[in-house]
């Protein structure tokens, strides 16, 4: 078995100067926390699904083993409450699919 720890979100400004370095640019934490954990939750899909280009840039900056879980959308669970899943799921599929 096979465990990957990581945290909820990469985009903490208060851990500038704790976990990252100050001399780590905010555009390139996403590639310092690859290097320190396997995996990270997507919290901003929960509020807004990004562009395919998106997926694909985060897909670049990151090692091939790399796992980030992406959450799905608040008004597919929240709004929805999960009633007809199948449009909202398939585009949150086919964004995060996308190759660079």
């Amino acid at each position: 078995m096979t465990v990957l720890v990581g945290t909820s979100g990469w985009q903490y400004r208060d851990w500038r100067g704790t976990f990252y370095p100050p001399d780590v640019p905010q555009r390139r934490w996403l590639e310092h926390y690859a290097r320190q954990f396997g995996t990270v939750e997507n919290n901003g899909t929960f509020y807004r699904l990004p562009p395919r280009e998106t997926f694909a840039g985060w897909r670049d900056r990151v090692g091939g083993d790399f796992v980030m879980t992406v959450k799905a959308s608040r008004y597919l669970t929240h709004v929805r409450r999960l009633r007809d899943p199948a449009e909202p799921v398939r585009r949150l599929l086919d964004a995060a699919a996308a190759r660079g």
